[in-house]
């Protein structure tokens, strides 16, 4: 796809410094630009790339006065960063407009689908599935029976969606997520073998909700695992069943949340964190990369280590930790010149 400078101008409300019939198909950094680029000049110690790059155009802040010659067209925003995000959010919902049914696929004769929906090649779609307008599903995809997903709702090849799955609206679900597998539910018998216990119930993701590539989110023994409004989550990671995240919780990848733990609203969860199952995370949680957490924990509360304290009490500690062998050094100086006395 090629752009004009003129309808990059456009679309930022931007002025144009130069050829406004210039074009572009590719995006790059400042520093890497080439012929036929875009970029953009936000941070003010990459001003010099903008006299040396290659770029055919680049956005910068209106205030922005070159002091030597520029070979690229420019575009003045009001703010370059933002400019340039929305314009790639722009490109994306450009290059992934894609409509129509790719062949070979197999959609039910109980499957129904709004306008403008994708379905890519070899993709699968079992009895009574529901598409919103605008869904997108990329090749590779399985959908079991009795999916129901939302209006401007993508999901990205070799994704899979076991039956009775529900996803809101203007949701993304990246390559190899798998939503609505069975729970990990055992009983042990009179003999201590452990007899499975049947997974019924199903997994509801509610509206602009984004999940990373080989993330696992488990159906419910009974009722739902629910993913609330707004919810980030990274890639590779593992929620079981009868979880529920709050809305507008970001969690990074490597988590794992075991069974039934309820976590609230705008939490932020760092990377490989561990939570025990049965659990009540609060609202507005922090918790830092790698803490294992087995206990209730309350709104606002600022979490490290394993088993994880209070952040600031870990921070504190960790300075005497690193410093133990000589604290034991002294104490065992200070015990000789005790017992030298007595």
């Amino acid at each position: 796809m090629k752009f004009t400078a003129e309808q990059i101008a456009d679309i930022l409300e931007g002025d144009i410094v130069g050829d406004p019939q210039v074009e572009v198909s590719k995006l790059s950094k400042i520093e890497e630009g080439v012929e036929g680029a875009l970029t953009f000049l936000a941070n003010p110690k990459y001003t010099p790339f903008i006299y040396s790059t290659k770029a055919t155009i680049a956005i910068v802040n209106r205030d922005f006065e070159p002091e030597q010659e520029i070979s690229a067209t420019l575009i003045k925003v009001d703010d370059a960063y933002k400019s340039f995000s929305k314009l790639l959010e722009y490109y994306n919902q450009v290059k992934n407009n894609k409509v129509g049914i790719e062949q070979p696929s197999y959609a039910s004769e109980t499957a129904t689908y709004g306008e403008n929906v994708y379905l890519g090649a070899f993709s699968y779609l079992g009895e009574n599935v529901k598409l919103g307008d605008n869904v997108k599903i990329y090749p590779q995809v399985y959908i079991g029976d009795n999916v129901t997903i939302g209006d401007n709702t993508t999901i990205y090849a070799g994704a899979k969606l076991y039956s009775e799955t529900e996803i809101g609206k203007h949701c993304i679900i990246n390559s190899g997520t798998i939503i609505g597998a069975d729970g990990f539910g055992f009983a042990p018998d009179k003999n201590g073998a452990f007899q499975k216990v049947p997974q019924t119930g199903n997994v509801i993701i509610e509206d602009y909700v984004d999940i990373g590539s080989a993330t696992t989110i488990d159906r419910a023994t009974l009722g739902s695992t629910i993913i609330r409004q707004g919810v980030k989550l990274d890639n590779q990671i593992q929620i079981a069943h009868n979880v529920e995240i709050g809305k507008n919780t970001v969690i990074a990848a490597q988590t794992g949340i075991a069974g039934s733990t309820k976590m609230g609203e705008n939490c932020l969860i760092g990377g490989q964190v561990g939570i025990a199952g049965h659990l009540t995370i609060g609202n507005n949680v922090r918790v830092q990369a790698q803490t294992g957490i087995g206990h209730r924990v309350k709104d606002g509360e600022k979490l490290y280590g394993s088993p994880a304290i209070d952040y600031g009490n870990y921070v504190k500690s960790y300075v005497h930790f690193k410093n133990l062998p000589g604290i034991i050094k002294t104490i065992n100086e200070l015990e000789k010149k005790v017992n030298g006395n007595s």
